[in-house]
């Protein structure tokens, strides 16, 4: 009996006892290009037969925010017919490379450069594409007047969208582009269904009143 009380007495003298944590080690901080066990990381965009000749003209545009802001290297692979993007020891952030990689990709879905380099400056930038078929099939004329609804008379329904919703839009053949923030992008794209379905401009320009005015009470 007497050995028990013993016994319990040493197991709680050893509890009280604090243990001693090893120090905390400290590192220093890990360079951009050590992130990737110092591996150079490559990026390439292929260049479709339409954007070859604004690719030529705007290639300065491009190039000067690439090279000097984001410090990534870019080139034009004539031959593959590809922008190949890679990072250099003085990248700053390894995310950069898929920055520009976007702000490419999207100038090659029609986008003007000073509209795709706000992915550059901001986060919460995305690109969506969809097809009229996605929404609704239709061909022929059918096919020819839902988008000619998308733009309007002189692009005027295409504007209007635009800027309610503070998006980018490309309507290239059946194939939409749209280039905003993720909230925006729902906005604009639920009124470009409702003019393929159909819905006069009308209609969709008062619905478009309403829910940005919502948009603007909630921020």
């Amino acid at each position: 009996m007497q050995s028990n009380e013993t016994s319990q007495m040493e197991v709680e003298a050893v509890s009280s006892e604090p243990k001693l944590l090893p120090a905390k080690p400290e590192f220093a901080p890990l360079k951009p290009h050590e992130m990737s066990d110092g591996q150079v990381q490559f990026r390439k965009v292929s260049v479709p037969p339409h954007r070859y000749t604004p690719l030529k003209k705007a290639w300065m545009d491009i190039y000067n925010p690439v090279y000097e802001q984001m410090r990534i290297d870019i080139r034009m692979n004539l031959k593959a017919r590809k922008v190949e993007l890679k990072t250099r020891r003085d990248t700053p952030d390894i995310s950069n490379l898929q920055k520009c990689a976007d702000f490419v990709h999207a100038f090659m879905l029609g986008f003007d450069v000073i509209d795709a380099i706000a992915l550059l400056r901001l986060d919460e930038l995305y690109v969506e594409s969809f097809e009229i078929k996605d929404v609704k099939t239709l061909r022929g004329d059918h096919l020819s007047r839902a988008i000619g609804r998308l733009s309007g008379k002189g692009g005027k329904t295409k504007f209007a969208i635009e800027n309610a919703t503070k998006t980018r839009i490309v309507i290239a053949d059946s194939k939409i582009h749209i280039l905003g923030s993720f909230a925006n992008i729902k906005i604009a794209r639920d009124s470009l269904c409702s003019l393929i379905l159909g819905s006069p401009a009308g209609k969709v320009y008062s619905k478009l009143r309403a829910v940005t005015a919502r948009l603007a009470e909630r921020f």
